[in-house]
């Protein structure tokens, strides 16, 4: 089988995966990584092939959705691949993408690393930025009934990655403890440039949020 119906396979594999999942990481999610990734690649030097499959296959079950599990993605991955008979060395590349890719909080030290993953890890993370990011952020505290501010609780800017994990702040915290630190955490060129834009923008964001909490504005 050649790669564009390799491609195409896994594209409609993740479709059918992913329906009904939760709106922020969902199959439209999905689409955004994979076209940014494609974009970021085109100034990189990388095997467009592994990273559109990376890319594709990245969130194939988010282990938030799985009590935790980080083992299920990678597995699922593997197995969809073996059954298209990609590559053993490609389907590898895949696997260490999927299980290193994630921000996981404080103390995760990412223990692979490719141009490939630095792509893909660009893509995802400007998903998490700006006006898109934001969107998703409130879309993912709706989901897990979590209060819009408090602000008698804090950002906890130390938490280890178990309490990244079952963390259930309030989603204004989560702009602190993830999304405003993504900007400096970018590997390529592209991402560095458009995660600027979309840092600038959330801080707007955040201001205007003050201030009509606040009554101000």
């Amino acid at each position: 089988m050649d790669t564009k119906k390799i491609i195409e396979h896994t594209q409609n594999y993740v479709r059918e995966t992913l329906k009904g999942a939760e709106g922020g990481h969902d199959y439209f999610h999905i689409e955004r990584v994979y076209k940014n990734a494609l974009l970021i690649a085109e100034n990189e030097e990388v095997d467009t092939f592994v990273v559109a499959l990376g890319a594709l296959l990245h969130d194939i079950a988010d282990s938030k959705f799985y009590n935790g599990d980080e083992t299920v993605g990678p597995k699922k991955a593997r197995d969809f691949l073996s059954g298209l008979e990609v590559e053993d060395s490609i389907i590898e590349h895949v696997v260490q993408i999927i299980r290193n890719i994630s921000f996981k909080g404080g103390n995760f030290t990412q223990d692979f690393h490719s141009p490939e993953l630095d792509v893909i890890q660009d893509a995802d993370r400007l998903d998490a930025i700006g006006a898109i990011g934001i969107a998703r952020c409130f879309n993912y505290g709706g989901f897990k009934n979590r209060a819009l501010y408090d602000p008698s609780i804090a950002p906890n800017l130390n938490m280890t990655k178990e309490e990244y994990k079952k963390s259930t702040a309030p989603t204004i915290n989560h702009f602190y403890e993830k999304l405003l630190l993504l900007k400096d955490k970018m590997n390529t060129a592209t991402g560095k440039a458009i995660a600027a834009e979309r840092h600038l923008f959330m801080e707007k964001f955040l201001d205007q949020f003050y201030m009509e909490w606040e009554g101000k504005a």
